[in-house]
Parts: structure tokens; C-alpha cells; sequence
């Protein structure tokens, strides 16, 4: 021992000799995998990402995309899948990915007025299914609007209930952000919720202030 440090003459033998090459050979093979894990991953989840937000957009056009619809069910359901036997770890990668996907299949349930399918009818876990449902409350505000501007505030009141009731099945949850982060979406749906609300009532006043023509009058 010189200077307080281990000698490295021939005479010591403990026989440590750093990591053997087979385990960081091991090593460099599974971050190799993972990277491509990863890759393959983000390629699945961006395909999910725009046929979710193409289809929203043709919904919101004509209120039909069966087709693209059964696609992202399909799609979606097989993204879960590989996430739980292969992503360990790199779930967060297909998050965005999965919400988007259960918001165009709820707002495809909303376009053909059937009941809401959950979770496990689309394969997908809660946790992203409760963001989606968050984000679908934008959606039907839009349809709202789409009542508005068409001068039909008896639909644009329907679809106002319809915000209420899924505003309130959001703010049921309450859970740590740990889980999910969940508060950002219910604050944006109460948020979104009011100033809809206000919107409605204004335009139904105006509707109701409009003077109607008398019956047998019409333009010359």
C-alpha cells in the first residue's frame, strides 16, 4: 500500500478484473432492442395519431367515418396490446397516441348518438380512455358552435347536455397526477363548459328577441 492506494503489482490476486465482455456485450444488445422497441413504437403511434385527428376532422365534415373508425378500434386495441408485452417502460411514448384515438371513437359515438363504449371495449387501459374523454368535450363545443352558426339553438341545446353530463363523469375522478394527468382536462372541460353555457343562453335570448314576420307576409 503506497499513498493510502491498493497496490497493482503481480502480487495481488484478488482477481477482480472490471465487467466481463459477455455482460457488456449483453448490455449494448438490449439497449440495441429497446432503441428499436422504441422506434417501432413511435412509428405505430404516429399512424394511430393521424388517423385519429383525419377521422375527428371528416366527423366534424359530415358525421360519417365508419371505416376509419373500425380502423382506429383496431388499431388502437393492437397498440395496448404491444405496449403491455413488448413497451414496458416506454408507455408515455403512446399516450398522446391512444387519447386521441378513444376521443375520435367517442366523438364517432356522438355523431351516430350511441351509447359510449369504455375501456375494455376498445382494449385500451383507463387511464388514457379518462384523457380522451376529456379532450371529446372540446369536440362536441365545436358541434355546439356548428348548431350556432346553423341558427339551430335547440340542437346547440342538446349538445350543451350532452358537455354537462360528460363534464360531470370527468369530475367524478379525482387521483393523483402521479396516475394520470387528469386535472388539466377537467379544468379545461368546466372552463369550456361555462363559456358554451353563456354562449347558448345568449343566443337563444336573441332568438327568442328576433321578431317573427306576421303569418301570410313574405317578401315581395
Amino acid at each position: 500500500m503506497t499513498n493510502g492506494l491498493p497496490s497493482s503489482s503481480s502480487g495481488d490476486r484478488s482477481g477482480a478484473s472490471g465487467v466481463p465482455e459477455s455482460v457488456l456485450a449483453g448490455i449494448e444488445a438490449h439497449l440495441r432492442q429497446r432503441e428499436l422497441r422504441r422506434e417501432d413504437l413511435y412509428q405505430r403511434a404516429r399512424r394511430l395519431r393521424r388517423l385519429a385527428q383525419g377521422t375527428m376532422t371528416r366527423l366534424h365534415a359530415d358525421g360519417s367515418a365508419a371505416a376509419d373508425l373500425a380502423e382506429i378500434r383496431r388499431a388502437m386495441a393492437e397498440l395496448s396490446d404491444w405496449l403491455r408485452r413488448e413497451g414496458r417502460g416506454d408507455e408515455p411514448l403512446a399516450l398522446d397516441a391512444l387519447q386521441e384515438a378513444v376521443e375520435a371513437v367517442l366523438l364517432g359515438a356522438v355523431a351516430a348518438a350511441e351509447p359510449f363504449p369504455g375501456p375494455s371495449d376498445l382494449g385500451v387501459d383507463p387511464e388514457p380512455y379518462l384523457l380522451g374523454l376529456g379532450d371529446v368535450v372540446g369536440e362536441v363545443r365545436r358541434r355546439v358552435l356548428d348548431r350556432l352558426g346553423k341558427d339551430d339553438v335547440a340542437g346547440a341545446e342538446a349538445e350543451l347536455a350532452l358537455m354537462e353530463r360528460l363534464t360531470r363523469a370527468l369530475l367524478r375522478f379525482d387521483t393523483t397526477r402521479a396516475i394520470v394527468q387528469l386535472k388539466p382536462k377537467q379544468d379545461s372541460a368546466r372552463a369550456l363548459l361555462e363559456r358554451t353555457r353563456g354562449e347558448v343562453v345568449m343566443a337563444r335570448f336573441l332568438s327568442r328577441a328576433r321578431p317573427t314576420e306576421p303569418a301570410g307576409q313574405g317578401a315581395p
